[in-house]
């Protein structure tokens, strides 16, 4: 292996011309199929493991590699599922507008109570609900833990859906003529628990995304839904201008993850 030549007149730190130099390599598609590791980089630049180091750190906060002490660095994959943050959105319709093929394995699909849920729901403790629980599929691959309450009172007629092609919110549409006309969502990272986990076949360092939803139609509150959607396959996007400008709301205090 040749060795690769950095400027040490002291123009700029080390580090920050490897991580540039890694970084030009890396959108050529040299480390396509291999990314190198840190031993293999100071033998190549003739630098210090920590200098390596200093790199590869931007190189994974920028989101460019995944690296994990202990393991070989690779090169992040993109996502494959992009979704518009601030737009009510159908995770099937996402899917569809990916090119990818969906499917869900449905877990449950019942009449329960939930004192909790109701109560996020505005209803009284015993209320019966409905509850659907789906493993969601882009292409062959598990990408979402989905489960939904919605109050038994509207949502009976959902009991005889297949759910295992179709978007909840169109079989809502067309079975009760109830259509969300806005909600509220609050995301966050999560490392997902085992069984999560196991059901979304997470590789071993992949984050998610942890999000709550509560939606409204006609003036009242009707789903409550938390999704634990694979990090590694799912991205949210944001758009700003400089007339409408850009923010994010805080999630609400209090607000616990189901």
């Amino acid at each position: 292996m040749s060795e690769r030549k950095l400027d040490r007149s002291g123009g700029q730190p080390l580090w920050k011309q490897l991580q540039q130099e890694l970084v030009r390599r890396l959108r050529a598609g040299e480390f396509d199929d291999l990314f190198p590791g840190e031993l293999a980089l100071v033998e190549e630049y003739q630098v210090s493991r920590h200098t390596v180091r200093q790199a590869l750190g931007k190189l994974r906060a920028d989101g460019l590699i995944v690296a994990e002490r202990g393991r070989q660095p690779r090169v992040a994959t993109s996502p494959e599922i992009r979704q518009p943050m601030g737009a009510l959105y159908s995770l099937f319709s996402s899917v569809e507008a990916s090119g990818l093929p969906q499917h869900s394995v449905v877990r449950a699909l019942d009449v329960r109570a939930d004192g909790v849920i109701a109560s996020r729901l505005d209803l009284e403790a015993s209320i019966p609900l409905v509850y659907l629980e789906r493993v969601r599929f882009a292409g062959d691959e598990p990408l979402a833990l989905d489960r939904v309450w919605l109050p038994a009172s509207l949502a009976e007629g959902l009991l005889d859906a297949d759910f295992s092609h179709t978007s909840l919110y169109n079989e809502l549409a067309e079975r009760t003529g109830l259509r969300l006309d806005h909600g509220r969502e609050d995301i966050r990272a999560v490392n997902p628990t085992p069984a999560e986990r196991a059901l979304l076949h997470c590789p071993a360092d992949a984050a998610a995304f942890s999000i709550n939803r509560l939606g409204h139609a006609q003036g009242r509150k009707i789903e409550w839904r938390h999704t634990v959607v694979r990090g590694d396959r799912f991205a949210l996007a944001a758009e700003f201008s400089a007339h409408a400008g850009y923010r994010l709301a805080p999630a609400a205090a209090g607000t616990a993850l189901a």
